[in-house]
């Protein structure tokens, strides 16, 4: 599931793709002032400041929003995760600078988070989201240096990924402690091998 499925018309100028991002940010403003009760198309293009109808034109309902947002979101957590990928980062440095990728995703926005996580896994193609953040689970190496197999990179990235999502579909007060990144951190370092 994509972006553009879940919208009528595809913003192609610059004008339009404004439109669609200042309706996705109202409507994260929006859940996390009001939270589902509050949260319905016409709040969502009065907070955008756009009529209904140019909020009609990209998103046919609601539901459509939230699995836009979240979709948003997992890209722009997938690709702050390839940066530090990409940037060479190893060990702990690594292993925290991910785990805080993720947790700083939505803005600290934990109930807008939630909610529109729920909406997004409640239709996703849960391996496509997995295919997404499958090159940093490429690299890995354990304590020593041997490269996990399929096997052992699939558990690994599911449990800690499976620990995060818990954190937000529970609301966890947590979520955005240090004892929590520290916690995962150990998770993962413990599995592959490290003393901890």
């Amino acid at each position: 599931m994509n972006t553009a499925e879940n919208m009528r018309k595809i913003p192609r100028q610059s004008r339009a793709q404004d439109t669609v991002d200042v309706v996705l940010e109202a409507a994260a403003q929006l859940l996390e002032a009001c939270g589902e009760a509050g949260f319905n198309t016409n709040a969502v293009a009065e907070r955008a400041g756009v009529s209904i109808g140019a909020l009609y034109r990209y998103f046919p309902d609601k539901q459509s929003i939230l699995r836009a947002l979240a979709l948003r979101e997992t890209e722009a957590h997938r690709r702050a995760v390839m940066a530090v990928v990409e940037d060479g980062a190893s060990g702990v440095s690594r292993d925290r600078a991910i785990i805080r990728a993720f947790v700083q995703a939505f803005a600290g926005r934990n109930r807008a988070r939630r909610i529109a996580a729920s909406a997004m896994l409640a239709q996703a193609d849960h391996a496509e989201l997995a295919a997404r953040f499958s090159a940093a689970e490429e690299g890995i190496v354990d304590a020593q240096g041997r490269p996990l197999t399929r096997v052992q990179a699939f558990v690994l990235s599911r449990a800690v990924h499976g620990a995060m999502r818990a954190a937000v579909l529970e609301g966890a007060d947590f979520l955005q402690s240090q004892d929590f990144e520290d916690e995962l951190v150990r998770l993962g370092r413990a599995y592959l091998g490290y003393q901890v």
